[in-house]
């Protein structure tokens, strides 16, 4: 389950941040491979939201999935090279933009 792995990485997170970098910082939560047809990306995204959200900021881009991302490395290409019109290099776009806002 996703949140299961989230939530080894908050452990390894704050395992690292302790012993090794105490500086270090989550920027935000990216949801990706998103598919808004399927109960189960609503409910990753509403679990998030209910228990990271008032401490994590959770990014207002969304990737959603896309066969094209998988296709893009195998090509030898980014997204952005491969299909810069494709929905996913749109987010990623907006995700750069939501992050150098807040820089």
């Amino acid at each position: 389950m996703p949140m299961k792995g989230m939530e080894q990485l908050l452990v390894t997170y704050r395992k690292v941040k302790r012993q090794l970098n105490p500086r270090l910082e989550i920027e935000g939560i990216l949801i990706t491979m998103y598919d808004k047809r399927t109960n189960l990306s609503k409910e990753v995204k509403a679990t998030l939201d209910e228990i990271y959200g008032d401490t994590i900021r959770i990014f207002d881009s969304i990737i959603p999935l896309s066969t094209k991302v998988a296709e893009a490395p195998v090509q030898g290409k980014s997204i952005f090279s491969y299909d810069p019109k494709n929905i996913a290099a749109e987010r990623f776009t907006a995700l750069a933009q939501e992050v150098l806002q807040n820089a």
